[in-house]
C-alpha cells in the first residue's frame, strides 16, 4: 500500500441537490403562497400523495369530515364568512359528485371555492374501461357548475394552473373552480417553482355611465338601493351613497347586514316592499335583483334601473337603463361623488315605516319569537347560518343583521341540508366567534353525522333543530295545492338532544323561546359543540311566504 503524499487531496463528496418537488408538493406550496390556512378534505387512494404532502410540509390545517358533501360545504362556509377562497379536496368520480351540491350552492351564491381532486391514471383517460372512480367526462361535468376547471397532466403545469384557479375563483364575479391532477401525476417530480397570486382584474369605472346614472338620480324622489352578496365588501361605500340619497337599502339574503337593520336606511325585503310602489329609480349593487323581477309583482310605472355589477352579463340579463360594469365599491364611491349634496333626512319617516311593518308581520308566529331569542343571545359579530325550513325562511326578514357576512345563506339554490356543514366551515374560519345554525328536522338529518366532525375538531357550532316531524314546507304545500293530499313528507326522528350526547356534544332541549335563550347561554358558556332540540308544531301562525312572495294587493 502506497502512503499518501503531502500534496495528496482527500476526495470530497459533491453536495447532492434536493429532489425536485412532486406535483402534490407544488399544490401545497401554491396553497401556502395564496394564503390558505385551512383545507377541508376527505382522503382516498387517488389523493394519497396530496395528503402526504400536507402532512410532511405542515403549515396548513386539514379538517376532515364524514361525507364529501360536508367538506365542500365547509369550504363554502369558510368562503362566505371570510370572502377568501375556501379550499377542499375529494377523490374523483363519486367524491366529486357527492360534493357537487355544495359546488352548485357556491355557484349560485357567487362564493370563491376551489375543489382539488384527482383523475384516473393518464393511460386510461378517455378509454372507458371502467377504472376505479372513472366518470365518462369528469372535466366536462365540472365545467357545468364551475367558473373554471382544468386537468393538468404534468407537475410542471401545476403552479400556473393553481394560480389561475385562484385568480378565476376570486376575480370578477367570484365563483367555484376546480383543478384535477391524475392519480399517477400527483407523486411525480419536476423542477418547477411555486407561482404566487396573480393580479385580479379590476374594471375601470366608466365616467360617462356614472354621469348618466347621476342624471337619472337627479330627478328621483324615491330612489331605492337593492344589494346582494357582491356588495358585501363595499358596505362603507354603499352606506355613504344611501345616506346621500336617503335611499332605503334592501337585501334579500346575501346582502343582509351591508347596511345594518338598526340603521334607519337598513331595510328588509318586507319593509322594502312597502316602498316599492313609490320607487322611481332602483339601483342594484352586486345583486341579481331577485325582488324586482320575481318576488315583487307589478313594477312601478316609469321605473328606471341603474346597475352596478362587476359581471358584464348582468347588464343584459337585468335590462338596466344604465349599467356600470365595475367593482361595487369603486362604482358606488364614484356615483356618491357625482350625485350632489345630501338630501333631506328621512330617518323619522323610515323608522316609523319599519316599526309598522315589524308589527304587521308578527302574525308569522313562534318562528319570530325563537329568532328574537337567538338574536338576544348571539353577539353582534356572531354568525347566523340559515337553512331551508320555516324558521330559515322567516329569518330573511325576522332576524336582525348588523354587519355583512354574519348572515350566511346558500342563495337561490335553496339546497336542503346545507346549513349545519356550512356552519362548521364558518366556525373553522372564526373559531373565537359564536356560530348558530338553525335547521328543521329534515334538513339537519342530511348531515347529522357531522356532529362527530364538530367534536373531533372542536368546531363549537350551536345547532338549533326545530323538530315538527315533517319536511314542513313540502307537506304544507302539498296539503294546500292538492286538496289535503300529502305524501313523502312525514318523518320519524331520533331524540335529537340524546343523539348529540352520543357524539360527545352538548345536547339540550328548549320548548319555549325563553328556554332557548337559556339553552344558548349554556351552550356558548360550555365551549363545546352543542345541539338544542326545539320540539314544535307544524303550521302554527301565518306562513313566512305571505311576506316573501307578497301579492300585489298586499293581502
Amino acid at each position: 500500500m502506497v502512503p499518501p503524499t503531502d500534496d495528496a487531496q482527500e476526495a470530497v463528496p459533491m453536495p447532492m441537490s434536493p429532489p425536485s418537488p412532486t406535483a402534490a408538493d407544488l399544490i401545497v406550496g401554491g396553497l401556502r403562497a395564496h394564503g390558505v390556512d385551512t383545507v377541508f378534505g376527505l382522503p382516498g387512494v387517488q389523493t394519497y400523495d396530496l395528503f402526504d404532502s400536507l402532512a410532511r410540509t405542515g403549515g396548513i390545517r386539514v379538517i376532515g369530515a364524514r361525507h364529501e358533501q360536508t367538506v365542500a360545504y365547509m369550504a363554502f362556509g369558510y368562503a362566505q364568512a371570510t370572502g377568501r377562497t375556501g379550499v377542499y379536496t375529494v377523490v374523483p368520480g363519486p367524491g366529486v359528485l357527492n360534493a357537487s351540491a355544495a359546488m352548485l350552492s357556491a355557484h349560485g351564491a357567487s362564493a370563491p371555492v376551489l375543489c382539488l381532486t384527482s383523475e384516473i391514471p393518464r393511460a386510461y383517460l378517455g378509454r372507458g374501461l371502467g377504472h376505479l372512480h372513472e366518470m365518462p367526462d369528469q372535466l366536462a361535468t365540472l365545467r357545468t357548475i364551475t367558473k373554471w376547471s382544468a386537468l393538468v397532466e404534468h407537475p410542471a403545469e401545476v403552479p400556473d394552473a393553481l394560480a389561475t384557479a385562484f385568480r378565476e375563483a376570486a376575480g370578477g364575479r367570484p365563483r367555484p373552480v376546480s383543478l384535477a391532477v391524475p392519480w399517477d401525476v400527483l407523486g411525480l417530480r419536476a423542477p418547477a417553482e411555486v407561482t404566487g397570486p396573480l393580479p385580479l382584474p379590476r374594471p375601470i369605472v366608466d365616467p360617462e355611465a356614472i354621469d348618466a346614472a347621476a342624471e337619472l338620480l337627479a330627478g328621483a324622489k324615491n330612489p331605492m338601493i337593492m344589494v346582494g352578496g357582491g356588495a358585501r365588501h363595499a358596505a362603507a361605500a354603499v352606506r355613504a351613497l344611501a345616506e346621500r340619497l336617503q335611499a332605503p337599502v334592501v337585501p334579500f339574503r346575501g346582502g343582509r347586514g351591508i347596511v345594518g337593520d338598526d340603521h334607519p336606511l337598513g331595510f328588509t325585503c318586507v319593509s322594502g316592499f312597502e316602498r316599492w310602489p313609490e320607487t322611481d329609480v332602483v339601483i342594484g349593487i352586486g345583486s341579481r335583483m331577485e325582488l324586482s323581477w320575481f318576488r315583487w309583482p307589478e313594477k312601478p310605472a316609469s321605473l328606471k334601473t341603474i346597475l352596478l355589477d362587476i359581471d358584464p352579463r348582468q347588464a343584459t340579463r337585468l335590462e338596466a337603463d344604465v349599467a356600470i360594469v365595475a367593482d361595487a365599491g369603486d362604482a358606488a364611491a364614484a356615483l356618491d361623488a357625482a350625485v350632489g349634496p345630501q338630501r333631506t333626512d328621512r330617518t323619522a319617516e323610515f323608522t316609523e315605516l319599519k316599526a309598522n311593518v315589524a308589527e304587521r308581520f308578527s302574525d308569522v308566529g313562534p318562528e319570530l319569537e325563537y329568532l328574537r331569542a337567538i338574536r338576544d343571545v348571539l353577539p353582534r359579530d356572531g354568525f347566523f347560518v340559515e337553512e331551508i325550513c320555516q324558521v330559515g325562511f322567516a329569518s330573511y326578514f325576522g332576524f336582525e343583521v348588523y354587519t355583512p357576512r354574519t348572515f350566511v345563506t346558500c342563495g337561490h339554490q335553496g339546497t336542503l341540508g346545507f346549513g349545519y356543514p356550512t356552519a362548521l366551515g364558518v366556525q373553522a374560519a372564526f373559531p373565537g366567534r359564536p356560530v348558530v345554525s338553525v335547521a328543521g328536522d329534515g334538513g339537519f338529518m342530511f348531515a347529522a353525522q357531522e356532529l362527530a366532525t364538530a367534536v373531533q375538531y372542536g368546531l363549537n357550532v350551536v345547532a338549533v333543530v326545530f323538530d315538527n316531524g315533517y319536511y314542513g314546507n313540502v307537506h304544507l304545500d302539498q296539503e294546500r295545492l292538492f286538496e289535503g293530499r300529502a305524501l313523502g313528507g312525514r318523518l320519524r326522528n331520533p331524540d335529537f338532544a340524546r343523539l348529540a350526547e352520543t357524539f360527545g356534544a352538548l345536547g339540550l332541549t328548549a320548548r319555549t323561546p325563553d328556554d332557548l335563550r337559556g339553552a344558548l347561554d349554556k351552550a356558548f358558556a360550555s365551549g363545546r359543540p352543542a345541539l338544542v332540540h326545539v320540539p314544535c308544531e307544524l303550521g302554527t301562525g301565518a306562513s313566512p311566504w305571505k311576506y316573501l312572495m307578497p301579492k300585489s294587493d298586499r293581502s
